[in-house]
């Protein structure tokens, strides 16, 4: 017989543009209850713009948009809610002074007799869906303090006293340990038994090929195919999300490679990173890769000063960086751009000019005194050079683009004339074509002679742009590859397993 029930959700040809921008040109997706679904993409695929339609977040402006067989069309987040859509992002949004009962029942707490709120009938509800759920969780205790993972089982509980039909999840494992992953996709494993549909979205092909049964694809805003699991293998799907070979899409041009810039010896920081070893030459790209929390970022901030390390060496040309210094290392020539650059890269509320002349500012004041003269005289080569598009210095950080907010963090440093660049993320959160100008820029700079010492969270990116890529597990360098020998499945192999052990024919890397 011929199953005549509905997909839960069904998406056909869905657009959505902010003003001349496409962000969704044809979106398509189809779950069906009882099943896990991946969605997968590169950064800027319109993944988050088709869950946002979903969650009520965006309307969209065309298509077919079916829940449970209805078409519908929901104009708020209250609305897919009450449908039976939950969406349980990346970060869960708890109230930290709120125990977990009341997290969970937030807004629609049982009343008993005088209308007051029956706390016993929550608790009690709550203890329900956490046996339900196979997970222990005190749900009297406040939720300040609880893991991630006990947050995001938390929003799940939420989910499903909500009578949810679809739960989509947004990058759940981003900050998970191996553990709390497993009892995560423990539950999710059990809702679909129950019936309910799942989306998972997911950079790491392991989780996709161990948790789904089918996957879709999405690349620059468009549906590109829809797969069973089983059916289809790690280089397809990376075939279908690139859409076109690696090296096309990075404009790395050879530099020659000098003498070591940094080295790096032992460095030490218990909980963090152990034994820590490598250099960097002038005119070449390292990236370091690793699965989210192997360590990567913290070895970057070692290196410059911000965090500390209980043992070992950083010296820049020979001469030794002081630990726990950071203003020691800009003096050495190190420069770092952070991953996080409105919190950390840019005063948001000051102006280009302020923020790009920030690290040099001593060296532009006269008596003390610094002129708005002397300030937009040094910035402006930078802004120019790296096409900053503003009409004037002195328009606010805060009111610019993503793209032109990187720009103007990585002109700051490049002001202090650095001989190493650390940069985090170098073009997180960016459109295509700032992308490719910023790894243009990165390519001349290492043409130049800089050295630079990149992470990022793409592996197009590590694998387009490293001369050499250094991959960290769990805090240990467990493979240093050159640009020829570094593929998707070396970086996955030596990502996940500091044993050397079998990667079981995964081969796609969050690096972080």
């Amino acid at each position: 017989m011929v199953d005549s029930t509905p997909p839960t959700l069904e998406l056909d040809d869905v657009r959505k543009s902010f003003g001349p921008v496409a962000a969704l040109r044809f979106g398509s997706l189809r779950v069906e209850a009882g099943s896990i679904h991946a969605l997968i993409g590169e950064n800027g695929a319109g993944k988050s713009t088709l869950v946002k339609i979903v969650a009520g977040v965006h309307q969209r402006n065309s298509g077919t948009f079916r829940f449970q067989g209805d078409d519908v069309d929901f104009g708020s987040t209250a609305a897919s809610k009450s449908a039976g859509i939950a969406v349980i992002y990346q970060e869960p949004t708890l109230f930290p002074d709120l125990s977990v009962t009341e997290n969970i029942f937030m807004g629609r707490m049982p009343r008993g007799r005088g209308r007051r709120i029956d706390r016993g009938a929550m608790h009690a509800e709550a203890e329900r869906l956490f046996a339900r759920l196979g997970v222990q969780i005190d749900p009297r205790r406040p939720a300040l303090g609880l893991s991630i993972a006990d947050q995001q089982l938390i929003e799940i509980a939420k989910a499903i006293s909500l009578d949810a039909a679809l739960l989509v999840m947004d990058e759940p494992t981003a900050a998970l340990s191996g553990v709390e992953v497993e009892r995560l996709f423990a539950v999710a494993r059990s809702l679909r038994d129950e019936g309910r549909a799942l989306v998972f979205i997911s950079h790491r092909f392991d989780e996709v090929f161990d948790l789904c049964d089918t996957v879709t694809v999405m690349r620059d805003g468009a549906y590109i195919g829809t797969h069973l699991v089983a059916e289809t293998t790690v280089p397809a799907l990376v075939k279908e999300m690139v859409g076109r070979e690696v090296g096309d899409l990075f404009p790395k041009t050879p530099a020659p490679i000098g003498d070591v810039v940094l080295q790096v010896e032992g460095l030490r920081a218990p909980g963090r990173f152990t034994d820590i070893s490598f250099e960097v030459r002038a005119g070449e790209i390292v990236a370091l890769a690793g699965l989210v929390g192997a360590g990567r970022s913290e070895i970057a901030r070692a290196v410059f000063g911000i965090d500390p390390y209980t043992s070992g060496s950083v010296r820049l040309n020979g001469e030794p960086v002081p630990p726990g210094r950071p203003r020691a290392a800009i003096k050495a020539g190190i420069a770092f751009v952070p991953e996080d650059r409105r919190q950390q890269g840019l005063v948001v509320d000051s102006t280009v000019a302020h923020n790009v002349a920030g690290v040099i500012r001593g060296r532009l004041s006269t008596a003390g005194l610094l002129t708005t003269a002397a300030e937009n005289k040094a910035v402006r080569p930078w802004a120019s050079r790296l096409e900053v598009k503003t009409n004037a210095l002195d328009m606010a950080a805060t009111t610019m683009s993503g793209g032109n907010q990187q720009k103007v963090v990585i002109a700051k440093w490049l002001a202090t004339e650095p001989r190493l660049l650390i940069i985090d993320e170098p073009t997180r959160g960016i459109d295509v074509g700032t992308k490719a100008e910023v790894h243009r820029l990165l390519s001349d700079l290492a043409g130049q002679g800089m050295a630079i010492l990149m992470i990022s969270s793409e592996l197009p990116e590590v694998l387009g742009m490293a001369d050499r890529v250094l991959v960290v597990c769990e805090g240990h360098v467990t493979a240093e590859l050159s640009r020829a020998e570094a593929t998707p499945e070396r970086v996955m192999h030596a990502a996940t397993h500091r044993d050397g052990g079998d990667i079981h024919g995964a081969s796609e890397v969050q690096t972080a």
